[in-house]
């Protein structure tokens, strides 16, 4: 029998793979910390995604199509308020906190982690009043079904301005746990406990009883974020004077509104206009083909949220090389699973919303419309994300606003003819369009080329 000489083994593939996770893990690059950081916010996503998919399952199926779709409705008009409310200034953390850390400015850095959060809840209820008052003056100008779901979702605005800034604070300081977890992990989770207990209790399920367990969630999460949040704050920043810029803060981020009034908007001008044409029902079907494709949405999201204070950094030292080398880093990061990931929705997108329940999978032709569109916006990276980090949101606002008149117009062309097909053609054309003219832009704006394929 030969001998084995031990001394000649080659190491294993599986040890390689050990060995080069942990050279990548101790790596301190800008670079490897993105990356890493992507990494976890996608992996918070996704875990996030098929969470909420189980949950939206769970609901379709106990509430019906027809409660299901009141549901998506309101709570679509609550997230594209809720995002709009805080008038631009949530997102705004990764570019001072940044730029205060850099110039060792404490007392503005102090004030804006300070004050920034009671701004944004002092929007978030100004606009929940003004929406109350709204949908009493309206009165049976609306359907009966909708008023009482309406009054209660809209509790959950100020509290969900509150956590649009602590997700941005906890990004700028690379806490991507902190960032996400609370809303996107512990609050569906929340959310199917209430239900499923009511569920099995042989209690009704419907809208409101929905809507009144994610609004408690909500408001549970954010304040324990709040709590975990100051103390990380308290190891990073020392206590001290304060100062606060309010004016020069809404002054920049009244651009940033602009833009992301247009780019929310286009992400749910689909399904609050479908309410003009067609019943609940569809717009359950319309939702449920939308939120299969959502991973392919949070790829996007887990690229932009690790990148975008470090545009803000590269461009605030001027080092363009870096920032151009970055940027092209960025989109690759983006495309690639993006395109893996819609590929193989479309496979298997019908046995997916077959899930749902009966007569989902009608919405199957839509994934189909829909992915032509969220290829496109990752073809150019986070273009977006980039132009508002450099100071350059005036044209991303413009962008983003063609692209809504694009959408708003082909909606009310398409839909009343095609129906769901029609609204899911609209929203991937102003995608399309939206990636074309963002392109441009940059290209014009910074002399950098985002698209895909250099």
């Amino acid at each position: 029998m030969a001998l084995i000489d031990f001394a000649n083994i080659r190491p294993a593939p599986f040890a390689r793979m050990i060995g080069g996770a942990r050279k990548w893990l101790a790596d301190k690059s800008h670079d490897a910390l993105a990356q890493r950081i992507a990494g976890s916010a996608f992996l918070i996503r996704v875990a996030s995604a098929g969470l909420i998919f189980i949950v939206q399952i769970f609901l379709a199926r106990w509430m019906g199509r027809f409660e299901f779709g009141i549901y998506i409705y309101v709570w679509t008009w609550v997230l594209l308020i809720g995002a709009l409310a805080p008038l631009g200034l949530g997102y705004l953390a990764q570019r001072f906190i940044p730029e205060y850390s850099a110039k060792r400015d404490l007392k503005r850095l102090r004030g804006f982690l300070f004050a920034s959060r009671w701004i944004c809840f002092g929007l978030g209820a100004l606009a929940a009043i003004v929406g109350t008052l709204v949908i009493l003056g309206l009165g049976e100008r609306i359907a009966a079904y909708y008023t009482l779901p309406f009054l209660i979702g809209l509790v959950c605005l100020p509290i969900f301005a509150v956590s649009s800034v602590q997700d941005s604070i906890a990004r700028s300081y690379n806490w991507i746990d902190l960032a996400l977890v609370p809303d996107y992990i512990a609050q569906p989770l929340l959310i199917l406990a209430f239900i499923a207990s009511m569920h099995f209790a042989g209690m009704p399920v419907n809208a409101v009883a929905v809507l009144f367990a994610a609004v408690l969630a909500y408001w549970a999460m954010t304040l324990m974020q709040t709590g975990l949040l100051g103390r990380r704050l308290g190891t990073v920043v020392k206590p001290g004077p304060r100062r606060y810029d309010v004016a020069h803060w809404m002054q920049t981020a009244l651009p940033v509104f602009l833009v992301d009034g247009c780019f929310f908007l286009l992400t749910y001008i689909d399904i609050l206009l479908l309410e003009l044409f067609v019943s609940p029902e569809e717009i359950a079907v319309y939702y449920a083909a939308v939120k299969t494709l959502a991973l392919v949405a949070f790829i996007y999201f887990a690229v932009s949220a690790a990148c975008a204070h470090r545009f803000a950094e590269y461009h605030a030292s001027k080092n363009k090389k870096k920032l151009a080398a970055f940027v092209h880093q960025a989109t690759r990061m983006m495309f690639w699973p993006s395109l893996a990931m819609a590929a193989a929705l479309v496979v298997f997108g019908k046995w997916i919303l077959m899930l749902f329940g009966p007569g989902f999978e009608e919405g199957y032709p839509l994934i189909l419309v829909l992915a032509i569109g969220l290829i496109a916006r990752a073809s150019v990276g986070p273009a977006e994300r980039l132009l508002s980090m450099v100071g350059e949101q005036k044209i991303c606002a413009l962008v983003y606003a063609a692209a809504v008149l694009a959408n708003i117009a082909l909606c009310f062309i398409l839909v009343p003819r095609l129906g769901l097909i029609g609204a899911a053609a609209s929203t991937a054309s102003a995608l399309v369009l939206e990636s074309i003219l963002l392109f441009f832009a940059v290209k014009k704006r910074l002399g950098l080329h985002v698209f895909i394929w250099r």
